[in-house]
């Protein structure tokens, strides 16, 4: 697909920096990056500007195109991000217009387009990390509802969320992946604890939940009971594939502004440090190119990326990790300064080849899927 601007972007392109132009002196001040509840209202007010000025479904519905001109020219402007809408947006949104029912689709997109809902992510375990398939949390079927136990750890956005997309196991007697099923679960059900979890830079974006007997209609099940693991490939090709598409564009903007203080404090002199900043550079641009491939591939097909998501993953979180590594080296001592964004993002970085699956595990799917190489033993 050829992403060079035409007519109809070019307009688009134009009206969006019109708009970008007129709304953002309007925002209020940014809230403090530890306060969750003011940052949910923050990002859902932000959220809801969009709806209302018909952008709010450039991660979703628009073409391609529109929304990397929708990234970069937001990025550019310094507008906000998704943020606390992370999950909603770019998760479970995405499975649910492409797995869900007719009703489904209705109750749970518009308010997620809106800012009016949030979602979280439950999906890892204290035993099933890295081995997803691996996970405990049961749910028996009783009427009209499954009832659910069990516990889950690194839940996004938990503390100020509405609704879960949670993993559950349907059959306990079945092989791992066939015994699972996607849930919707509302935060407000009894039965949920959440337990925040603090960060190295003081964040608590995460959490422990913990499931006492919680029922969950049959109606929020998105997919058969015991397909859960076939929907969850389509959650997580979105997580890999496209979620960290605005953050690429960041990271250049962020690689731009590095150079332009390595310049001022004189640690641009040295070559090593030039060096790491230009091989930075064309990592970056080509990780934006395979952004583009991947976009419009996903658009190709029906609007679920392919496993080269696993291929931009991979390589995107670490290559975020060299760059804040990089920032440190040219910060020198004020490295060691939490109050500084660059500091803070560097300390978030180091999760990247954690989150969203393993870069071993990302390897393995990379080597199985696209190789064709033999499993391991």
């Amino acid at each position: 697909m050829d992403l060079a601007d035409g007519a109809e972007e070019e307009e688009f392109r134009a009206r969006l920096r019109e708009w970008l132009a007129d709304v953002l002196p309007t925002l209020p001040p940014k809230p403090d990056p530890l306060d969750w509840p003011g940052r949910r209202a923050y990002d859902c007010g932000w959220q809801r500007r969009l709806y209302d000025a018909g952008y709010a479904d450039v991660h979703g519905g628009a073409p391609p195109t529109q929304r990397l001109i929708f990234l970069e020219e937001t990025e550019r402007a310094g507008a906000p991000y998704v943020g606390a809408n992370f999950v909603g947006l770019l998760h479970a949104g995405p499975t649910i217009a492409a797995e869900g029912t007719a009703e489904q689709r209705e109750r749970w997109l518009p308010p997620v387009l809106r800012g009016d809902e949030v979602w979280c992510q439950g999906f890892s375990e204290p035993d099933a990390g890295s081995d997803l398939a691996g996970l405990r949390t049961r749910a028996v079927r009783d009427g009209d509802a499954y009832v659910v136990s069990g516990s889950k750890i690194w839940t996004s956005h938990a503390e100020v969320a509405d609704w879960c997309e949670l993993l559950v196991r349907t059959d306990a007697q079945a092989v791992k992946h066939r015994g699972i099923t996607w849930l919707a679960m509302p935060m407000d059900a009894p039965g949920i604890t959440v337990r925040p979890l603090r960060t190295l830079a003081g964040s608590t974006e995460f959490a422990e939940m913990f499931l006492d007997e919680v029922r969950v209609p049959v109606a929020n099940r998105v997919g058969d009971e015991n397909d859960g693991w076939r929907v969850t490939m389509v959650t997580l090709s979105f997580e890999r594939g496209t979620a960290f598409v605005g953050e690429v564009v960041a990271c250049r903007r962020v690689l731009a502004e590095l150079a332009g203080a390595a310049r001022k404090n004189g640690t641009w002199d040295d070559p090593v440090v030039r060096r790491r900043l230009g091989r930075l550079s064309a990592e970056f641009r080509a990780l934006w190119r395979l952004t583009q491939w991947n976009v419009s591939e996903a658009q190709a097909v029906g609007g679920v990326p392919g496993i080269g998501g696993s291929v931009f993953k991979l390589r995107y979180s670490h290559a975020r990790q060299e760059l804040y590594d990089t920032a440190a080296e040219v910060l020198g001592p004020d490295a060691l300064d939490l109050g500084r964004e660059w500091n803070r993002d560097r300390l978030s970085s180091l999760s990247y080849t954690i989150a969203a699956g393993t870069s071993q595990i990302q390897r393995n799917i990379v080597a199985e899927r696209i190789l064709g190489l033999p499993k391991g033993r």
